[in-house]
């Protein structure tokens, strides 16, 4: 289905022309020694997916990674102020971020992005717009009754008293991944647990 977004922009995007240059992302990679990859942290409000993308962060950063986290409520204060929580502004939202991270990619880092990203077919877009193995989908698998009992923002509390509507997990859905090339399980593991587990991952696929 287009979207708003897609059919208000068809027009002006008729006439635009993709200018190459002269530097390449083979050579902005090369000169960081390593291979820009998008790793794509996707699970329930509350999962956990904000805690562990810093926390990777951090131990990628100090294997002297370059990096860039993409982080759901961030983006939404500068680049997708605009954008409500209706299912065609949470596509648009996960559209524009997915174009975000390509670019990252693109200037030779490593992206990581923490989004609920609801729906399996807006994270499949974003997947389409990477080259095979550049795309890493990292399924945060915390139950929904673990979401709800941490619930640091009274998000869930305000959606079960219907203070809120459309909350992914109460009365919005939220499709899992079917074929995530990690799964996370944050019930038992520490932080620290689970980064290695990331690392373990990532380490020989982000190697330049």
């Amino acid at each position: 289905m287009t979207s708003p977004y897609e059919l208000k922009n068809h027009q002006s995007a008729a006439n635009v022309v993709w200018h190459h240059t002269h530097c390449t992302a083979v050579d902005r990679a090369r000169i960081k020694q390593q291979r820009p990859v998008c790793i794509w942290l996707t699970g329930l409000s509350a999962s956990g997916k904000s805690t562990l993308a810093n926390a990777l962060e951090a131990q990628l950063l100090d294997l002297g990674r370059h990096t860039y986290l993409l982080d759901g409520d961030n983006v939404r204060h500068g680049l997708n102020k605009d954008l409500g929580m209706s299912d065609a502004d949470r596509a648009e939202n996960i559209r524009r971020v997915g174009e975000v991270a390509r670019l990252m990619n693109d200037a030779g880092l490593i992206a990581i992005t923490a989004f609920i990203s609801p729906f399996r077919e807006d994270r499949d877009k974003v997947r389409a717009l990477f080259a095979p193995g550049d795309f890493f989908e990292v399924f945060v698998d915390t139950p929904l009754a673990v979401c709800e009992q941490r619930d640091p923002k009274g998000m869930y509390r305000k959606a079960r008293a219907g203070q809120i509507s459309g909350f992914t997990g109460i009365d919005s859905p939220y499709d899992a991944p079917l074929n995530a090339e990690l799964r996370i399980d944050t019930q038992d593991k520490s932080v620290a647990q689970c980064v290695e587990e990331m690392l373990a991952f990532l380490t020989p696929r982000i190697q330049g």
